[in-house]
């Protein structure tokens, strides 16, 4: 195994957003072939549970878009209050992401696909470690879509704001009611020539051995 080439796709796999091509198409088989992939990922649960939702239908894209959007709002708007007078470390680039968040609120409706990968069941008022254990099962496996799709041209990014309306969501996708979404994963070609890691905290402030200890004080 070429650890270099494993570990700059590791490290360079962004969120895109405003990189995100919103006017070249993605080819079906692409995408089938990100998800054959990603069937591969380790799950702590049963795949037949699993089903991905792609979205390629402009009026499907654009009520989704609408829900994102209801939610995104005032999300959006606390967490800029929040961070306005902020001239700690990492300020900047909050501030970029934030900005670039926005840039999708406004566009999502524009990139050519949305993925909502799914489980079936629900955990509605379960415990943290039943949470943990249902939700493990898949993410995996949507990291390595996301990754699978990066080495493919094709940028991604996280985002789970629509799930405040996921029944909405659900009634427009024709999900049953004892499924869970999990995410919804804007999918396009981006833009550009390459991406770059970007500055965190020294893996040394983030790190206890053997019992927590507040490393970065």
């Amino acid at each position: 195994m070429d650890l270099a080439v494993t570990d700059h796709l590791l490290t360079t796999t962004r969120a895109v957003r405003k990189r995100l091509d919103l006017s070249r198409p993605v080819p079906h088989e692409i995408l089938l072939d990100c998800i054959r992939v990603a069937q591969q990922a380790p799950t702590g649960g049963n795949q037949q549970g699993w089903h991905w939702v792609v979205v390629t239908d402009p009026a499907k894209r654009n009520a989704l878009a609408e829900l994102y959007r209801d939610a995104a709002s005032s999300y959006f708007e606390q967490r800029i209050a929040k961070l306005a007078g902020d001239t700690g470390a990492g300020a900047a680039q909050t501030a970029r992401v934030y900005d670039s968040a926005i840039y999708l609120r406004d566009h999502l409706h524009e990139v050519p696909v949305h993925v909502v990968p799914c489980m079936a069941g629900r955990i509605d008022g379960q415990t943290n470690g039943r949470a943990a254990g249902f939700y493990g099962s898949i993410l995996p496996a949507v990291w390595s879509f996301m990754l699978a799709a990066r080495s493919r041209g094709l940028g991604t990014v996280w985002t789970s704001l629509h799930l405040h309306h996921e029944r909405e969501a659900a009634e427009i996708l024709g999900i049953p009611d004892d499924v869970s979404q999990v995410a919804l994963i804007p999918v396009a070609f981006y833009t550009g020539t390459d991406f770059r890691p970007v500055a965190r905290p020294p893996v040394e402030d983030i790190v206890s051995w053997d019992v927590w200890s507040d490393t970065s004080a």
